[in-house]
């Protein structure tokens, strides 16, 4: 059994980690994540009144999510504008998000989440729901807590973090969360593939591992900003 990966990682590594809050001046919030050759740009735009008035909900905010890929994003050029997929992926990241978030405190408003993939090598959902957290804290949008986000697998046998590249076809089972480390809370699960229940807990608690390193990042990226601005 080999416990060495393509790129020479661990089972239980993350790819490098960088991160940076308030990368686009023009928005309320934002963020870029980069897992590896994996790069996520996060821009939040709001509370702000919804229009039409007649799509605004009396008791709580909208949450709206975005994610798109830019065309130059992998080596096949992405054709632009919505897909299948991007419509599924923007659809798992706010509900991944919304229960952060006090969406009860600015009724008839919108939070708009813009998310573009301006580089890919798997992971991209991850990588966007972490930088989208990320851009909501730097808006100043109080929250329960920050969400962050990773996908395991298992890999000849051994569970595997942080799938990169073509371990996602690798792998017995793609499976993605989202989670709020201080509360312990997972926010979003997704299985693509097969595996008994023994194997889908134990990729679960290394996932929440790799969520919890994560997470440390996140507070770093925005004490940082914070710093940066006398804030801290």
């Amino acid at each position: 059994m080999s416990t060495k990966r393509e790129d020479g990682r661990g089972p239980e590594d993350i790819r490098p980690i960088k991160m940076e809050v308030g990368v686009i001046k023009n928005a309320d919030g934002s963020a870029m994540v980069s897992l590896g050759k994996t790069v996520a740009i996060a821009a939040v735009y709001g509370p702000r009144e919804l229009h039409p008035k007649h799509l605004q909900v009396s008791n709580r905010a909208r949450l709206k999510c975005i994610y798109s890929m830019a065309p130059f994003s992998t080596t096949e050029r992405v054709r632009p504008g919505p897909s299948r997929r991007s419509s599924e992926i923007s659809k798992v990241t706010r509900e991944s998000l919304e229960p952060a978030l006090f969406l009860e405190n600015f009724p008839k408003t919108t939070i708009d989440v813009f998310i573009l993939i301006v580089q890919a090598n798997a992971g991209t959902r991850t990588a966007g729901i972490n930088a989208a957290s990320l851009a909501l804290a730097d808006a100043g949008i109080e929250m329960r807590d920050l969400v962050t986000s990773v996908a395991a697998g298992k890999i000849d046998g051994t569970y595997t973090i942080d799938l990169a590249g073509k371990e996602e076809e690798a792998t017995d089972c793609d499976l993605p969360i989202a989670y709020m480390p201080r509360i312990d809370k997972i926010t979003l699960l997704q299985m693509d593939g097969d595996m008994p229940v023994k194997d889908v807990k134990g990729t679960i608690e290394l996932a929440k591992k790799g969520c919890k390193i994560l997470y440390e990042e996140q507070k770093k990226a925005l004490l940082k900003k914070w710093a940066k601005e006398g804030l801290e």
